[in-house]
């Protein structure tokens, strides 16, 4: 099968910064293509971007061709040196994956992630409180960020106030992901400032677990840090890259899409009507529509046939979520939000296989209680202005979203 050639660059800065609306139609015609979709890019290597949800789920289930090493957030390899510190979960390749996911997976259990329940209906139950007192605020910063932020640093055992210390590098790891977010005098600049961020993060994880070694608790790092499976438990290296996950990635994703949600409630009236007699339908309807995390980067490792084009050892793959999420021939009339949608087996936690969302029941956990806290007592919640988008494309973000309560 040849392959279809785009005239678009989909990694580009000014492609994401078009409408939503004008990407879905872009990718609408590449899923309708007769071949695969090749993206070349001056300067650099191109890559072939997978569309079409059966591609994106076969190849996110086919880990042994389609490899997330030697990174799979960034299009580019990560800056010489920072490597010690970016190689976390979602770049490795088994075994080394398996390893860590088999010790860390016991503390994410939905057993374990019970204990934490009432600590996120207390927060929700705050935060609504707090919505109550204001006619006007900005959800991302007065709900989204403190539910999300607060009820990972409360598992993490860490103190609220440390988010002024971590919150700033944690946005530039986040950027590195998007090659043009970050613009320096030289590389060697670059470099030294991106790492100087990761080294605030894992030395303050570092700080932590020794603290935690010493005298155990009932958080999460304590559980990490004593955790023996079969012999095994993380090093510090390792619990920092955990840990820039769990922050970077676990605390975005979730806010970014309980921000979409509310931006698609407020634009759809008549689903937000039937919003509490299907909130478990809900939830997955606005994951499905926002695909916080649009895509993924795969590295193919031998000569692969997928649905009739065969990939080549060496070739970049990017598994476009956002796409796969829309795909006419799975999900009847893709574009409509439809809170009773079912099926819906939409990959906004990814597409299966061994890198399947370890936290996606706790994502489910703080949407379900904050949208049922926030819509049983303020009915007449809505949005009051488009929302400002985060300029990225591997995060489909919503950085600020004005709000009130009637």
């Amino acid at each position: 099968m040849a392959k279809h050639e785009s005239n678009h660059d989909l990694m580009t800065a000014s492609f994401w910064a078009q409408p939503a609306v004008v990407r879905d139609e872009l990718f609408a015609e590449l899923r309708a293509s007769e071949g695969p979709v090749f993206c070349p890019r001056a300067g650099t290597a191109g890559f072939y971007a997978l569309t079409r949800h059966a591609d994106v789920v076969e190849a996110a289930r086919n880990p042994g061709v389609f490899s997330s090493e030697p990174t799979a957030v960034r299009l580019d390899d990560l800056p010489a040196g920072t490597e010690k510190y970016g190689g976390s979960m979602e770049s490795m390749d088994d075994p080394r994956h398996a390893r860590l996911r088999r010790i860390i997976a016991g503390s994410f259990t939905p057993r374990i992630l019970a204990r934490f329940e009432a600590d996120i209906q207390e927060r929700v139950t705050r935060l609504v409180d707090d919505l109550a007192d204001r006619h006007e605020s900005d959800f991302v910063e007065t709900v989204s960020t403190p539910l999300t932020l607060g009820t990972v640093f409360s598992m993490m055992g860490i103190p609220v106030s440390a988010s002024h210390e971590l919150m700033p590098a944690v946005n530039i790891v986040l950027a590195i992901s998007d090659s043009g977010n970050l613009d320096f005098r030289s590389p060697d600049e670059r470099e030294a400032f991106i790492k100087e961020k990761f080294a605030v993060m894992h030395g303050f994880v570092a700080d932590l677990a020794e603290a935690r070694r010493a005298r155990p608790g009932e958080d999460l790092i304590s559980m990490l840090v004593n955790a023996n499976v079969d012999g095994e438990c993380l090093t510090d290296l390792e619990l920092g890259r955990f840990f820039t996950l769990l922050v970077a990635a676990g605390v975005e994703t979730t806010r970014h899409a309980l921000s979409h949600g509310i931006h698609l409630l407020t634009r759809n009236p008549a689903q937000r009507a039937l919003l509490l007699d299907n909130l478990p339908a809900a939830v997955e309807e606005i994951v499905r529509c926002a695909t916080p995390v649009a895509w993924v980067r795969r590295n193919v490792t031998r000569d692969y046939t997928l649905h009739g084009h065969t990939y080549w050892r060496g070739d970049r793959v990017i598994l476009y979520h956002c796409s796969a999420n829309r795909d006419e021939l799975v999900f009847k009339d893709p574009n409509a939000f439809d809170v009773t949608r079912s099926p819906n087996p939409h990959v906004g936690y990814g597409g299966g296989g061994p890198h399947i969302c370890l936290g996606a029941h706790l994502a489910r956990r703080q949407m379900t209680a904050l949208l049922a806290e926030l819509y049983t007592r303020l009915p007449g919640f809505h949005a009051t202005a488009q929302p400002t988008w985060v300029k990225a494309s591997l995060i489909n973000g919503i950085e600020r979203l004005p709000c009130a309560v009637k």
